[in-house]
């Protein structure tokens, strides 16, 4: 009996230890091919929007700095050039090898911004998730409208159209990009003010931008666009093979 008892406890034992070696093996490699993502919420909305992203892409291995920045508050080069510096710099603790980008709305265009002027040496891939990167016409109507500006700081007066129109003035960008844009509206009154299929705050065409690697048109409204599970496997899909997958 005594002998039989050993016998058990010897094996069970021995099958922790497999176990034991086999987490830790995961995680060296883990460790080995450390790759940081940087998410960058949207235009009058927290991190807290793009918490089921971050969530997938820890599971799925990546370290995740889900940046929450006062969007309302400055111009979008100030919001670039003060919040994307400090979350490279939170990767680089990391020692990550690549660093990623995932972004919504508005936050797609402080990337766009930043690589405009400055270089990440260990830049991987970037997934933008309806982004304005011609502009929104939205915006063109509405901006002088009282309680527009309140609503959505400096920033919001750049991402129209016009003259003034900062996404415009961006040019073709030079990074592997894949864009998922939606063609379901949940406010029929803003897309009154967009020309073609939209989001309800973006057209399809308009969230395109020369240079991008793919595109993808998913049936998603903009405000929930980042949460939706395709999405977010599509997006998990491309920061590891470069491309959507159909």
């Amino acid at each position: 009996m005594n002998v039989t008892r050993y016998i058990l406890q010897l094996t069970v034992l021995v099958f922790f230890i497999g176990y034991i070696n086999m987490v830790s093996a995961d995680n060296l490699s883990l460790d080995k091919n450390n790759e940081c993502v940087i998410l960058l919420h949207g235009l009058a909305r927290s991190s807290s929007s793009m918490e089921d992203m971050g969530e997938a892409l820890s599971l799925a291995g990546y370290r995740v700095i889900n940046v929450d920045y006062p969007s309302r508050k400055h111009d979008i080069k100030t919001l670039a050039e003060t919040y994307i510096p400090q979350a490279l710099t939170e990767c680089r603790l990391f020692q990550a090898n690549k660093v990623h980008f995932v972004t919504h709305s508005l936050g797609g265009i402080l990337v766009r911004y930043y690589l405009s002027n400055n270089t990440i040496g260990e830049l991987g891939r970037v997934v933008m998730l309806s982004p304005p990167n011609q502009g929104s016409e939205v915006v063109d109507e509405l901006k002088n409208w009282p309680g527009f500006y309140k609503l959505n700081g400096p920033a919001g007066q750049q991402l129209g159209t016009d003259e003034n129109s900062i996404p415009l003035k961006l040019g073709k960008v030079e990074f592997e990009l894949g864009i998922i844009t939606g063609s379901k509206s949940i406010n029929l009154i803003l897309s009154m003010l967009i020309p073609g299929d939209d989001d309800g705050k973006v057209s399809i065409e308009r969230a395109k931008v020369e240079g991008m690697s793919d595109f993808l048109v998913v049936p998603h409204s903009h405000p929930f666009i980042m949460s939706c599970e395709d999405v977010i496997q599509q997006t998990r899909h491309f920061l590891q093979h470069g491309q959507f997958k159909r």
